[in-house]
C-alpha cells in the first residue's frame, strides 16, 4: 500500500513533492493555492513518522522515502513523472532518480539538501539533534534558517505543526538521514533535466551552497534564487515560486 498523499490537479504532468524535515504533506504553503491544475496533477507524499503517516513503522531514511515515492507513482499510474523535493525531500528526490532514472522527467530542488549530505561541526550537529524533543530548538532553526527576520507568530505556527504531524522517533532518525547520507557517485553527471531554487535568506542552503555541490553534480542544470526569501519559499515566497516551479517543467 502507497503512502498517504494530497492530490491538487488534474493535468497530465504528473509531480511527486516531497517535503523538508519540519514539513508534511499537508501544509506546503500558500504556493498550492496558485497550482495550475490544469496541466499539472501534484502528488504531496506524506513520509513514514509524518503527517497521515505518523504511525507508520520505519526505516526512517532517504532510500526508504524513494522507495515510497516510487510505490505511490505506482499506484497513480505514473510512468513518468516530475519530482520537487524541499530541504531534506531535495536529497529524497535525488536518490529517487538514482533507483529509476528512466522514469524521472526532472527534478526541482527547493533549498535542498545535496545528494552527498550536509557537514556539521560538533556544536551544531548538538543544537540540531536537540530538536527532535525540545520546541524551542525547533522554532530557533527555523528562526535561523529563515535569517531570522520573520514573524513570531509564523514561526510558532511552523513549530506547533512540526510537532503535531512527526514522531519524535522518526523527527530524529531523519536529521541523520538527510544529514549525513551520501549516495553522490550514483547521481553525478546525470543528465536528467534540473532546477534548484535558494533562498535569499538561506544561511546554509543558499547559493553559495548550491553552486558547490548540485550545480557541480549535474550538467542539466540551472539555478534561480528566490529573492526575499529563507528556507521556506513556499511561504514567504509562494507565488513567484510556484511561478518558477511551472515555467521550468512546462519545458519538460
Amino acid at each position: 500500500m502507497a503512502n498517504a498523499h494530497q492530490r491538487i490537479g488534474n493535468g497530465d504532468h504528473g509531480i511527486i513533492a516531497l517535503n523538508g524535515w519540519f514539513g508534511h504533506a499537508g501544509d506546503w504553503g500558500p504556493m498550492t493555492a496558485s497550482i495550475d491544475t490544469q496541466a499539472y496533477s501534484w502528488a504531496f507524499m506524506d513520509q513514514r513518522g509524518y503527517g497521515e503517516m505518523k504511525d507508520a513503522a520505519g526505516p526512517f531514511t532517504i532510500e526508504q522515502i524513494a522507495r515510497d515515492a516510487l510505490a505511490l507513482a505506482d499506484e497513480l499510474g505514473w510512468a513518468r513523472f516530475s519530482l520537487v523535493g524541499h530541504s531534506m525531500g531535495g536529497s529524497a528526490v535525488q536518490k529517487v532518480l538514482a533507483l529509476a532514472p528512466q522514469r524521472v522527467r526532472a527534478l526541482v530542488g527547493i533549498t535542498p539538501v545535496p545528494a552527498n549530505g550536509v557537514p556539521f561541526d560538533e556544536d551544531g550537529w548538538g543544537f540540531f539533534s536537540a530538536a527532535a524533543n525540545d520546541l524551542g530548538t525547533r522554532r530557533a532553526i527555523i528562526d535561523l534558517t529563515t535569517g531570522n527576520r520573520l514573524s513570531g507568530t509564523w514561526l510558532d505556527h511552523m513549530t506547533a505543526s512540526s510537532a503535531a504531524n512527526s514522531t519524535p522517533e522518526a523527527f530524529g532518525d531523519y536529521l541523520t538521514a538527510w544529514a549525513k547520507t551520501d549516495f553522490l557517485s550514483e547521481v553525478q553527471g546525470k543528465d536528467t533535466p534540473v532546477l534548484v531554487i535558494p533562498g535569499e535568506h538561506d544561511p546554509a542552503l543558499g547559493a553559495a551552497t548550491m553552486a558547490q555541490t548540485w550545480l557541480t553534480h549535474y550538467p542539466n542544470i540551472a539555478m534561480e534564487v528566490m529573492s526575499n526569501a529563507g528556507h521556506y519559499p513556499m511561504f514567504e515566497t509562494p507565488v513567484a515560486l510556484i511561478t518558477a516551479i511551472e515555467a521550468f517543467l512546462a519545458k519538460h
